[in-house]
């Protein structure tokens, strides 16, 4: 631990944004490995004569601080921690950083089953730092969830972020490609979500370095058009899914249209596209017979 003023500290939090980035960046930064949330940062203005305590130097910080500026890697990966939600994540340049935009499908999720006492059994496909399935799995303790992952580093990290955050023991974890850890389990999905690698190929190289350098490429590119992994996840979903069984698939902001073909040349009723904070048709879901 390391002891230090308000005052100190504010000035060196000044010069470290006088060298770029952003503020929410450092904060994240500060709270994940100095230990200091954003609260009592904000505490600090009022009380700017108090000391308190850091988990390491600014020195050590300061080091953190100028590697992601200096490399562009994500402050996520820096630190090994992502904030999502209410859920305090580890994260790994084996798995996505979380997106704002994703908090999305659980809010539609929750609104479409509103009854807590209804038992159902969910799968996220792809659940790379178990985001989804964990705050799902936390949200409703009568849903037994399933999540799969194609990379055993991920499925670690998952089962390790479902530890941390909650005392439940309704959520599995599974290693293989989409379905194919379900062979149990054919036509007992009631509901199964994904959020897979939708990017086509001419945008991925046009990415920003945080992200195509830093974040896992098999969990981003989507091939040529970005639909083959929404291809096979969705032509698939029939043989798992029960009757009345939901799918929602989160998709690149130009392709709902198209996977909304996909969804009713598969026998899904009820298909819409919803959007996101941006107003772009980010998610597509429908309802299998």
């Amino acid at each position: 631990m390391c002891i230090i003023s308000a005052e100190e500290f504010s000035m060196w939090k000044e010069k470290q944004l006088l060298k770029g980035g952003d503020k929410q960046s450092l904060n994240l930064l500060i709270d994940s490995l100095g230990g200091l949330s954003y609260e009592k940062l904000n505490l600090l203005k009022i009380k700017s004569e108090k000391n308190f305590e850091l988990k390491i130097n600014l020195e050590l910080l300061e080091y953190f601080w100028d590697d992601h500026l200096n490399t562009s890697i994500p402050v996520q990966y820096v630190s090994g921690i992502s904030y999502w939600r209410d859920l305090k994540l580890e994260v790994s340049n084996k798995v996505l950083i979380p997106r704002p935009e994703t908090e999305i499908i659980v809010e539609i999720i929750l609104g479409r089953f509103k009854n807590k006492a209804e038992e159902i059994t969910f799968v996220d496909l792809g659940t790379g730092s178990g985001a989804i399935s964990i705050a799902l799995a936390m949200a409703n303790p009568n849903w037994h969830g399933i999540a799969t992952d194609i990379d055993k580093n991920a499925i670690e990290i998952a089962s390790r972020n479902f530890t941390k955050n909650s005392n439940q023991f309704n959520l599995k974890f599974y290693n293989g490609n989409w379905w194919d850890p379900l062979e149990n389990f054919k036509g007992e999905i009631d509901l199964a979500i994904a959020n897979p690698p939708y990017i086509p190929l001419d945008t991925y190289s046009k990415l920003p370095i945080e992200v195509k350098n830093f974040e896992p490429k098999n969990a981003l590119l989507g091939g040529k058009d970005g639909l083959d992994h929404i291809k096979e996840i969705v032509q698939n979903a029939p043989i798992y899914l029960k009757d009345k069984g939901c799918l929602l698939i989160e998709n690149h902001f130009d392709q709902g249209e198209r996977v909304k073909k996909l969804f009713l040349e598969n026998k899904f009723t009820e298909v819409k596209v919803l959007k996101d904070f941006s107003g772009i048709g980010r998610f597509t879901i429908g309802r299998y017979k």
